[in-house]
């Protein structure tokens, strides 16, 4: 890796992009060796984070009958209190731009009271029903608190509990596993246009926040969540023929297929890129399947079998020379 470096600030002063005194400088500080442990420091609170709201939910299911049922929302309620009176205390207010914490472990204690309350929420629509059959008012809420915190703290990793709150509300699951063992998903076509009309209304939010300047750096966020959902709902209808419809969820894909095209392009995303490769050409697939199923393949179907290796070979080939592409544009 050094020997990459090295060569890479020489290629920097030879282009005069830097002095001969900046690559000095360089060469002397990466001879000392030095490193950051900001992103393992990260990590670990990241994930004492999640270790935390776990053993609270263990804590609740192994001992439910002693500790009571008061006295276990009495305390969640304490902590999320504990936990936002910090994270209020210590914040700059609400700002349009990104804005951070001056101390990292600040965030995570957002995260964490975000996460306590769709506990405490959840906990407290179970046992008491305070909001009666409509269970999704317990749904909502926690998922507007969630909003408010990613807003108001500039917080990516609530903005996503936010984000999956919304997709639970319109009643779908947006983990990968849900979304692909859902058979509610597959076989319910009313729960496909929710999906579609949820990742819509995202995309139009990240316009919208653009024009307007809010929290730019949440866009990636939202038009992942867009893409993925809009992606899964318009290949299972593909795939499951509704009378006759398919052929729109054809069109459908291939209109988000271009517009996160260009929005790729537009964000330097390689994310959103290689995912919407993936989508449009496994749609492409079950799109020439669908066409053959009206075609007699009766004479061409030796042809067609000794074209498949070339057709699969060519479409990894194409791939990578797409991902060079693509690194090439954004890099210059």
């Amino acid at each position: 890796m050094n020997k990459f470096d090295n060569q890479a600030t020489e290629a920097l002063l030879e282009r005069k992009l830097i002095t001969e005194n900046q690559y000095q400088e360089i060469t002397v500080y990466r001879s000392l060796n030095i490193f950051s442990l900001n992103a393992e420091l990260k990590f670990f609170l990241y994930l004492s984070v999640l270790l935390f709201t776990s053993g609270i939910g263990v804590l609740i299911y192994n001992n439910i009958d002693t500790i009571g049922h008061i006295a276990i929302l009495s305390i969640l309620l304490i902590v999320i209190g504990v936990c936002f009176y910090f994270c209020f205390k210590n914040s700059k207010g609400f700002q349009k731009s990104e804005v951070k914490f001056e101390h990292p472990v600040l965030e995570y204690l957002v995260l964490a009271a975000s996460i306590l309350t769709c506990i405490f929420i959840g906990y407290l629509q179970f046992q008491y029903k305070p909001f009666g059959t409509h269970y999704g008012l317990a749904t909502l809420i926690p998922t507007l608190v969630s909003f408010f915190c990613a807003y108001y703290f500039d917080n990516k990793s609530v903005l996503t509990i936010a984000i999956t709150g919304l997709a639970a509300y319109v009643g779908l699951s947006v983990t990968p596993q849900d979304l692909l063992n859902n058979n509610n998903f597959y076989s319910d076509q009313s729960l496909s246009y929710s999906a579609i009309m949820l990742g819509v209304l995202l995309v139009l939010w990240t316009i919208y926040s653009s024009r307007i300047q809010l929290k730019t750096h949440f866009n990636l966020i939202f038009l992942t969540f867009a893409l993925h959902i809009i992606s899964i709902a318009s290949i299972s209808n593909l795939i499951n023929d509704y009378y006759g419809i398919w052929l729109i969820f054809a069109f459908i894909l291939a209109g988000s297929s271009y517009y996160f095209y260009k929005v790729s392009h537009d964000l330097k995303a390689i994310s959103l890129y290689v995912f919407m490769i993936v989508y449009a050409y496994i749609g492409f697939n079950i799109f020439l399947f669908r066409v053959f199923e009206h075609i007699d393949l009766a004479d061409i179907w030796m042809l067609l079998v000794i074209s498949l290796p070339a057709y699969f070979i060519g479409s990894i080939i194409l791939f990578i020379k797409l991902i060079k592409t693509f690194n090439k544009q954004i890099a210059a």
